[in-house]
């Protein structure tokens, strides 16, 4: 079997507030091949997008391994770091926020180039109209400012600053949930498209679970900072075994008025993720919550590839 391109193993990322550490990323390990997409799935402020920062290093992991193409990167050196760069790119949330409003899609597209530095002028003039066809932007947008764009072309800048470098792996962070159905639509191909054409490999960070399952090889379930699921995604849909999963995706939607939905509806409490407990921290919301529950949990493998993180699993 070949070796994956991206391994993380036991990562973690803690923010200081006080006296006191917000356990944003709490030991999460996995691995990804190239040309697959991991999706990472959980509620708002569950650590997905930290996660996503902590492996490109914008925000430096607390502990922890990272591997890229066997290569431990988990605290590079400068000139490693910007070797990493080039092979590692990350899609932001909000295309509009991410851009500079004083440059033009062309200037904004180029900017990499040019720091690079490995391209004349020319040549970063044509790589960067090459870019723009390949991401679905007109030519006749090239001296365009991000004000006079909609979400969905401002999103197709950001796609191709990502792969101006030509990277390997790209962190998606909610690249659509700021779109337009049918643009999320058109932006979810288009990334699918260059997967294909380019052999890349994404993490899919997202909260929207059609989505997800869409695009996805493999999906992974946060909760307050920890793993609590991962399996294929097909795998994942059909048997999930997490109380939090299960939940998850009794909310998602169906479009049938007259289709009765089962909604799990999650109570009590949530957890602080300011120095949590030892143990489950969903235990607060879990209808199957018991004293056994308040010991560390740990990530065991209930079927081929079908990880679970919960001592109650086995049996529901």
């Amino acid at each position: 079997m070949a070796a994956p391109l991206l391994e993380v193993r036991n990562l973690k990322k803690y923010f200081k507030t006080g006296g006191r550490y917000l356990h944003a990323v709490d030991g999460v390990s996995f691995k990804l091949e190239a040309g697959k997409t991991l999706g990472v799935v959980g509620e708002s402020g569950c650590g997905k997008s930290t996660l996503g920062r902590a492996i490109l290093h914008l925000h430096e992991p607390t502990s922890g391994e990272i591997y890229f193409e066997g290569k431990d990167i988990s605290k590079p050196s400068k000139h490693l770091l910007k070797e990493m760069r080039e092979e590692m790119q990350f899609i932001f949330q909000d295309p509009y926020a991410s851009l500079d409003p004083r440059m033009s899609v062309s200037e904004a597209i180029m900017e990499p180039l040019k720091i690079q530095g490995k391209l004349s002028k020319s040549e970063q003039i044509l790589e960067t109209r090459r870019l723009m066809e390949t991401v679905g932007l007109a030519s006749r947008f090239e001296n365009a400012y991000p004000h006079e764009l909609d979400g969905g072309r401002r999103q197709r800048i950001g796609i191709a600053r990502a792969l101006a470098l030509k990277p390997k792996f790209i962190v998606c962070d909610e690249p659509v949930s700021a779109l337009d159905v049918s643009i999320q639509a058109q932006i979810i191909n288009l990334m699918l498209d260059l997967q294909e054409q380019q052999g890349l490999a994404y993490m899919f960070v997202t909260h929207d679970l059609s989505v997800v399952k869409y695009i996805s090889d493999d999906i992974l379930v946060m909760y307050l900072g920890t793993m609590v699921e991962k399996a294929p995604a097909n795998e994942l849909f059909a048997n999930p075994k997490h109380p939090y999963t299960q939940a998850l995706l009794s909310a998602i939607p169906v479009p049938d008025i007259h289709a009765k939905k089962n909604r799990i509806i999650m109570q009590g409490e949530i957890t602080s993720p300011i120095d949590p407990k030892p143990g489950c921290r969903f235990m607060a919301r879990c209808p199957y919550a018991s004293a056994e529950c308040e010991q560390p949990q740990t990530l065991e493998e209930i079927a081929p590839d079908h990880f679970v993180s919960c001592c109650k699993c086995k049996s529901l």
